[in-house]
C-alpha cells in the first residue's frame, strides 16, 4: 500500500472526518502515535492502515484492498 492508497481508504471509509482520524486519532497498535506521526516516522501506510482499521473497527472484509483504484479496461 502507497501513502496515496491509504489516503484514499481513509476517505472512503471515513468520509469527511477522515483528516481528523489521521492527525488526532492515538493509535495504540503503534506506540500511541497518530497515522500521520507513525507515517512521518517510516512505519509503512499498511501497518498504519490497519492499526487504524483495528482501532476504529472497521470490519476486517473492508480492510484488505482498500485504496486500490479499479484496474483500467
Amino acid at each position: 500500500m502507497r501513502r496515496s492508497e491509504f489516503l484514499r481508504a481513509v476517505s472512503d471509509e471515513f468520509g469527511v472526518r477522515g483528516d481528523a482520524l489521521v492527525v488526532d486519532l492515538a493509535l495504540s497498535a503503534l506506540g500511541g502515535r497518530t497515522a500521520d506521526e507513525a507515517m512521518t516516522s517510516g512505519v509503512a501506510p499498511k501497518e498504519v492502515w490497519l492499526a487504524l482499521c483495528e482501532e476504529t473497527d472497521v470490519p476486517r472484509e473492508r480492510r484488505y484492498g482498500a485504496g486500490r483504484l479499479e484496474p483500467r479496461r
